[in-house]
């Protein structure tokens, strides 16, 4: 009904001249003692023939209707093709529609190559950086390995160089995670084994900072990218170390759920204000944590939410201050045993 009320307000100027003539005819057939139903009739007729004049139109502006519909549907991806144009406005308003998907194209065409450059530009930088962090690593290990590991200053400088390495790596999956899906692999994993990855590379900054890790085998398969994975368990590792004193690092298996394995990573140190928790996965936020210890990029946390939804995966955040934070990942999915 609404589109037939869109087509009769398009077209009400023939509508219209049939009611003024009608009210004419009849006028004047009561003034002259015409036989109403002979004018009625007369009018009728005039109706029948003004309907059926309307419904060419009517079925021409259904057709245009639907195919407007569908280039409004396809308008933000490739360019639309617009029916054929009925009057010289509708043909200028095309036209003026065209040139500015013109230049938004091209706009686009220049913001995706500036980002490519931009990725190009600190790949390589990140890739280059490494260079010197793997000479400055192998200079300390051998001054350490000189002195038998007893200078506090070496294990500083260690722990300081390995947080920059994980700098360089956050950057290079930053930058990756916008176009996430075309490096996405999704298999069947061995949950443990990319808990143990994840562990071995941390297993240093353990030992420097004397933290235990109480490590529970889970026993899980589940379905993800490896990749992408082991860095969110390495990004919470790192968040655990940075703000665990003392005490120690748990990693368990959590409630079991019906579609899928829930992995639990926990720590003993300094809890997340009540206040913050809403917050700690949103892009740039430190909370009171960041900003009294100095410590915190405000993105870590940001890329792991994203990775996970991008995985399919949930994550969800426990913590009360002064006495730890448990950090949940509920990792979806089942594996279908072969027949």
């Amino acid at each position: 009904m609404r589109t037939v009320g869109y087509y009769l307000k398009e077209n009400w100027k023939p509508v219209a001249v049939y009611a003024g003539m009608a009210a004419v005819f009849w006028t004047v057939g009561s003034l002259y003692g015409v036989d109403p139903d002979a004018t009625g009739y007369a009018l009728l007729l005039a109706g029948v023939i003004l309907l059926l004049s309307l419904c060419p139109g009517f079925f021409r502006f259904l057709r245009k209707e639907r195919e407007l519909r569908e280039t409004g549907r396809n308008i933000a991806g490739a360019d639309p093709v617009f029916p054929a144009a009925g009057t010289l406005a509708e043909k200028r308003y095309q036209e003026m529609i065209g040139t500015l998907l013109e230049q938004r194209n091209q706009e686009r065409s220049v913001a995706q190559q500036t980002r490519q450059d931009s990725l190009d530009y600190y790949s390589l930088w990140a890739h280059q950086i490494k260079t010197p962090i793997a000479a400055m690593r192998l200079l300390l290990q051998e001054e350490e390995g000189r002195r038998q590991g007893k200078d506090g200053f070496l294990r500083g400088m260690d722990r300081e160089l390995f947080r920059t390495e994980q700098y360089v790596e956050m950057v290079l999956n930053y930058l990756r995670i916008g176009d996430m899906s075309r490096d996405m692999v999704l298999a069947w994993h061995p949950l443990d084994d990319m808990i143990r990855q994840a562990v071995r590379k941390y297993s240093r900054l353990f030992i420097i900072q004397k933290l235990r890790l109480d490590f529970r085998e889970t026993g899980a398969t589940v379905l993800t990218d490896e990749k992408w994975l082991v860095f969110v368990l390495e990004q919470i590792l790192s968040n655990a170390l940075k703000y665990t004193k003392e005490g120690s690092v748990s990693i368990y298996a959590g409630p079991s759920k019906e579609n899928g394995a829930v992995l639990v990573i926990e720590d003993t140190g300094i809890g997340i204000a009540k206040e913050d928790l809403p917050r700690v996965c949103e892009r740039g936020f430190t909370g009171y944590n960041g900003r009294a210890y100095k410590k915190s990029t405000g993105i870590g946390l940001y890329l792991c939410r994203s990775v996970m939804d991008h995985l399919g995966h949930g994550l969800r955040i426990e913590s009360e201050e002064g006495k730890g934070t448990k950090v949940l990942l509920d990792l979806g999915r089942t594996p279908v045993e072969p027949e």
